[in-house]
C-alpha cells in the first residue's frame, strides 16, 4: 500500500487480517521493509504488521531535500501511522528506526500502544559531540556516492557487526542492501544522522508507554545505552539477547520474535 503525507509516499507493506491489534516496524539505515518481513510473518498470526520503507530506502523516495531533516520526518511518520486502520499499533524500530521510534514515542505517545527499540539511542545528548557526528556522516556519505560497493564492504567491516558477518544470511542481507539507491540513501544518512537529530534524554522519563529495549549481548555499547534508558523510562525493560551483537533480528531471529511475542501478548492478553 501508498501512504501519502505532506512530503511522502510511503511504500508500506502489510502483513495479517487488519482487524487485528496492530503493529509497525521500522528497520535500519541501509534496510527496507524486507528487513522485518521474516518476523512480520511469524506474528501475523495474531497481528496485522506494517512494514513502511523509511525516505530514501526501498520505495520511499526522497523528493526534496529540504524534507528529509529528522523531524520532519518523524512528523510525516506521525502523519502516515494516523492514516492505519484499527486502535493504536505497537511501535517497533531497530537502530535508525528505533532512533526514529523513540521521536515518535516521545513527541507523540497517544498514537501507540506500546514501543520496542532495538540496538538503538535517544541521540546524542553533548552539543559538540553531535557536531562531529553530523561531520562525520557528511562524509561517510560522500564515500556512500562515491563507491556504493567500496561503502558496503568498509561499512560491514566494522565490529559493529562482527557477529553478523558470520551469520548465513549475510550475503543475502548485503544483496538486498545494494538495491538501494545510492544518492537516496547519501541524503537519508546526512539528513537523519544521530548528529542531527534533537537529543531526546530528557524525554524518556516523560514517556508512561511500556517499553522494551532490546540488545545483542555483545554489543557492549547499546546494552549500556539501553541500562541507562530503562533506568529513565518508568515502565519499561531490557532484553539482553545473548550470543549476537548489533542486529539481534538477523542473528537470532527466533529469540527477538519470541520475545515479541510475549511482550505484545502481555499488553493484549492473547492465548498463544
Amino acid at each position: 500500500m501508498i501512504a501519502e503525507t505532506r512530503d511522502f509516499r510511503f511504500s508500506v507493506a502489510s502483513y495479517g487480517n487488519p482487524d487485528l491489534q496492530p503493529v509497525v516496524f521500522l528497520h535500519g539505515f541501509l534496510g527496507s521493509s524486507q528487513d522485518w518481513k521474516t518476523v512480520a510473518s511469524t506474528l501475523a498470526h495474531h497481528y496485522t504488521v506494517y512494514l513502511p520503507d523509511l525516505p530514501g530506502h526501498g520505495n520511499t523516495m526522497i523528493t526534496d531535500a529540504a524534507t528529509c531533516s529528522f523531524e520532519n520526518v518523524v512528523e510525516n511518520l506521525a502523519d502516515m501511522i494516523r492514516q492505519l486502520p484499527g486502535p493504536p499499533p505497537h511501535l517497533a524500530g531497530y537502530s535508525m528506526g528505533g532512533r526514529l521510534a523513540l521521536a515518535l514515542l516521545c513527541c507523540v505517545p497517544e498514537l501507540f500502544r506500546s514501543g520496542v527499540i532495538v540496538s538503538s539511542s535517544p541521540g546524542i545528548a553533548d552539543r559538540a559531540k553531535r557536531r562531529l557526528r553530523a561531520e562525520s556522516d557528511d562524509r561517510l556519505a560522500s564515500n556512500l556516492k562515491e563507491d556504493f560497493c567500496g561503502f558496503l564492504d568498509s561499512w560491514y567491516a566494522l565490529p559493529l557487526f562482527a557477529e553478523l558477518r558470520k551469520h548465513a544470511s549475510f550475503s543475502e542481507i548485503l544483496d538486498k542492501r545494494r538495491k538501494n539507491c545510492p544518492d537516496q540513501l547519501a541524503l537519508a544518512l546526512k539528513k537523519m544522522s544521530t548528529g542531527r537529530q534533537p537529543s531526546y534524554w530528557n524525554c524518556l522519563e516523560n514517556i508512561r508507554l511500556p517499553l522494551l529495549f532490546i540488545a545483542g549481548e555483545k554489543d557492549t555499547k547499546y546494552v549500556e545505552i539501553g541500562r541507562q534508558m530503562v533506568n529513565l523510562c518508568p515502565d519499561s525493560i531490557l532484553e539482553i539477547i545473548p550470543g549476537c551483537g548489533h542486529t539481534p533480528q538477523f542473528e537470532q531471529r527466533r529469540m527477538v520474535t519470541g520475545r515479541l511475542l510475549n511482550f505484545f501478548n502481555t499488553l493484549d492478553h492473547h492465548d498463544l
